[in-house]
């Protein structure tokens, strides 16, 4: 009997149990809301109209686009915002605005990466490479400042930030970000109005120029370079036709130079567009073996900045005129030519007097100089460096003074003859052998000195690189 009820218990109980698992198993899960990508956040919100109406208007399918995977960044200017940009730009209406240039607009809303506005507040300030399409292809960078509220490029304020999407995030903004070149870079950035008041004061209108088609690359002095470089002098007391020719220096133009194309070049020479003697293009030395530097002076801190018409490197360092001596310094091609001008030959200042950058001096040696300036393999291919009065007079063997020879002034083909400071002529042929671009008849007539490089331009002469040491006729 007691084992009868015990079956019943026991029987009872797994209906319960089986009952209640199956009602378990039937219950439905309630639907979870499925968070809106961007585009439809943008509908359902009535101060986007504009922006959305835009994205349905400009080329590129920027709806479908911004509906896609992201993750995206937009920087969503109201509709008010939209209004004043078409009042700014003489346009009645979204209609008139060409689609491609519409398109380009509101890409440079658009960051390719999920950035909330506390990313931007822990960064300070800064650039973010929006999605428009700038000089050489590379994307418009778009600069944020965080010191007053959330800023970009200087033109607009979030005033709602971190709405969430599926896709990413929107900062709405009560302006429209116009598509930036150089300049408008340069002025939207507080750490550069020691430049744009330079760019202003200067000689030759350097403003509209740099608003020009271009393409530029600039490397832009932030101000604590420019305070370093005047030393407590004031900016108006600069001479404006100099400092027109210091900011041309720190401009390259016909081209959009990215740090990855210096850091793959390695080292090498190209053209400011600051002007040396004659009028021509003055040399710019960079090197990437420690950073990105120019000249051997100036460091950049903030790469790739990019507009429509070109490029900024912001640099710590403004990059002055440089000399003959600028270069051999600051090239490790020439350590060894640099060390035989200074600890060598401690006897003659020519690191002072091949600085030199004014005329009538008490002992005859005047700028401009063309420097034969031998390698540091030029050297060691010697059995030894000579003792200091034979070593003053082969490195007086290697200037020219009160000449500025460029390549193209040399007999070609042909022979020039040029007296060198030590007293004896050298002579140089044109074309040269082999993989020479000229070959060099010493003072002691020695004829296989080749010329490897020419034509590094700095503002009291010109350097040609050659491969041997010139040796006079002693």
């Amino acid at each position: 009997m007691k084992t009868a009820n015990l079956f019943i218990v026991l029987f009872s109980l797994s209906l319960f149990i089986t009952s209640c698992s199956n009602d378990d198993d039937n219950q439905t899960p309630t639907p979870q809301p499925q968070q809106q990508n961007i585009v439809e956040i943008a509908l359902d919100t009535p101060e986007l109209t504009s922006l959305v109406a835009a994205l349905s208007r400009a080329d590129g399918d920027l709806v479908n686009v911004l509906s896609g995977d992201g993750p995206f960044t937009v920087l969503a200017p109201t509709n008010a915002a939209f209004t004043a940009f078409l009042n700014a730009n003489g346009f009645s209406s979204l209609e008139q605005v060409p689609t491609d240039v519409l398109s380009q607009v509101l890409l440079n809303h658009v960051i390719m990466a999920d950035v909330k506005a506390s990313d931007l507040i822990a960064a300070g300030s800064g650039y973010a490479s929006g999605s428009a399409t700038g000089s050489g292809g590379l994307n418009i960078s778009i600069f944020f400042d965080t010191a007053n509220g959330v800023r970009f490029n200087d033109a607009a304020s979030v005033s709602t930030a971190d709405i969430d999407a599926s896709n990413g995030t929107i900062h709405i903004i009560n302006g429209v970000l116009g598509l930036p070149d150089v300049v408008d870079h340069a002025i939207a950035n507080p750490s550069f109005t020691s430049l744009v008041t330079a760019l202003g004061a200067a000689d030759g209108d350097l403003v509209t120029a740099l608003q020009g088609d271009g393409p530029f690359t600039v490397l832009a002095p932030d101000n604590n370079a420019f305070e370093t470089f005047l030393d407590g002098a004031p900016l108006g007391g600069v001479n404006t036709a100099v400092l027109s020719q210091i900011l041309l220096n720190h401009v390259i133009m016909n081209s959009t130079i990215d740090s990855q194309f210096l850091i793959d070049s390695g080292a090498g020479y190209t053209n400011s567009s600051a002007t040396g003697p004659g009028g021509t293009a003055m040399s710019l030395y960079f090197n990437t073996n420690d950073g990105v530097k120019f000249n051997g002076i100036s460091t950049v801190f903030q790469a790739d900045v990019v507009g429509t018409n070109g490029i900024i490197h912001a640099v710590d360092t403004v990059i002055d005129i440089p000399t003959v001596v600028t270069f051999a310094a600051a090239d490790p091609n020439f350590t060894t030519l640099v060390e035989a001008l200074t600890t060598l030959t401690p006897g003659t200042d020519f690191a002072s007097i091949l600085s030199r950058t004014e005329g009538s001096n008490a002992d005859g040696i005047n700028p401009e100089f063309t420097v034969f300036a031998p390698t540091n393999d030029a050297f060691d291919a010697l059995a030894a460096i000579p003792s200091e009065v034979v070593l003053t007079q082969v490195l007086l063997h290697h200037v020219v003074s009160e000449s500025n020879i460029t390549s193209s002034m040399l007999n070609n083909p042909g022979d020039t003859s040029a007296p060198t400071l030590e007293g004896d002529n050298i002579t140089i042929t044109l074309p040269g052998t082999g993989d020479n671009i000229g070959d060099i008849t010493d003072g002691s007539g020695a004829s296989d000195i080749g010329i490897i490089a020419v034509d590094v331009q700095a503002g009291n002469g010109v350097i040609h690189v050659i491969n041997k040491v010139m040796i006079p006729n002693l």
